[in-house]
């Protein structure tokens, strides 16, 4: 067991870095990085950490990135590590943090035991869990590489190509209250909200498309027509121009349905990131194959329906991809990670810098 990895990984997730309350952690991140690696760190203008770290044993070999994302979902607050049986959990009252940290300490730890390495820009980024504001946000002026890794999926033979278009949507629909004894002098927002709900399809739409209707707030009293209903929505596909039409079909739904029932609807559709896909052929994708082929994995390639920094760092010209971390059931306060797999992760990302290193 590489105790060090180990060791590095339980001291990261026992900080508390909830999304909104990541700066304690990033700190920590990059006092170690400053400590262990010489790294010249800075923080940008929205908190996201970049470290600059030399090269070693190499010359002229261009930069690459390496990033992981320093929030956590709920529960994540008093993350207490065991290991039992070759697997690392928390206790079980709250999640454990292996997303992304296992990420982070599997870089740091590749980077440690590399014979060689080029200049590797380490990147972390803050409020990836609330909708990657961080990688939105991240000053890129302040990255010298071009090309790089997001170690944050779960597989880690698979690299993840790309990812939708996404759009969010925000619905405030206001009726006329009145008693539920005389409804006819009210109009129900709940009722219009539903009636739209019926009129545009949900769930799967096809192989690359899904939409979804996620909360539903409304009402004050049993006995009273609800005056006011709010929803929250999304809808994601890997053809931008699926996602916009889904998008407006749902924005005009609600206000139809609205209109309609003598109701007012308030839609905010607002597109967060659009759908990016590398190549298989770049260099960033040949170069993580080889990596973990030399790994003794059978690389794979993948495409999926989820946001990551990946697809927003890709949308914004760096040819990124995912690479996964090797934990299992994350944002569940059953994740755990196999110690095996997290030692795997670290050779396949030290591959990758030696390879790198050598002109890869």
């Amino acid at each position: 067991m590489n105790e060090r990895l180990v060791n590095m990984f339980c001291d990261m997730v026992k900080i508390d870095s909830e999304s909104g309350n990541e700066a304690t952690f990033i700190q920590f991140a990059r006092g170690l990085v400053e400590r262990e690696l010489g790294a010249q760190c800075t923080l940008d203008a929205h908190g996201n950490l970049i470290a600059h770290v030399p090269p070693l044993n190499s010359e002229n070999a261009e930069p690459i990135f390496l990033g992981a994302h320093a929030d956590t979902v709920r529960p994540g607050i008093g993350i207490e590590p065991v290991i039992e049986d070759g697997v690392i959990r928390s206790k079980g009252e709250t999640i454990l943090g292996a997303d992304d940290k296992a990420g982070l300490a599997a870089i740091i730890e590749a980077l440690l035991s590399a014979d060689r390495r080029p200049p590797v820009d380490i990147v972390v980024t803050r409020g990836e869990e609330i909708g990657l504001v961080g990688a939105k946000n991240l000053d890129l002026s302040l990255v010298s590489a071009k090309r790089g890794f997001i170690v944050d999926s779960d597989d880690p033979a698979t690299i993840i190509l790309g990812g939708p278009t996404h759009a969010s949507l925000d619905i405030e629909i206001i009726g006329k209250a009145a008693h539920a004894a005389m409804p006819e002098a009210g109009v129900s927002a709940i009722r219009v909200a539903a009636h739209a709900i019926t009129t545009f399809e949900e769930g799967k739409l096809d192989e690359e498309t899904v939409a979804n209707i996620g909360i539903i707030e409304g009402g004050v009293i049993r006995n009273g027509v609800p005056e006011r209903v709010t929803l929250k929505g999304e809808c994601r596909s890997l053809n931008d121009e699926k996602c916009h039409v889904q998008g407006e079909k749902m924005k005009k739904a609600f206000e139809e349905a609205a209109k309609e029932a003598g109701a007012i609807a308030n839609v905010d559709l607002r597109f967060e990131y659009s759908a990016s896909l590398v190549d298989e052929n770049e260099a960033v994708v040949q170069l993580a194959k080889q990596a973990i082929a030399k790994a003794g994995l059978e690389p794979t390639t993948s495409v999926i329906l989820g946001g990551t920094d990946a697809l927003v760092l890709s949308g914004r010209g760096v040819d990124t991809v995912v690479l996964g971390y090797g934990g299992k059931a994350a944002h569940s306060t059953d994740e755990h990670i196999v110690i095996k797999d997290l030692e795997k992760v670290t050779e396949i990302l030290r591959n990758i810098v030696e390879l790198a290193a050598d002109g890869g």
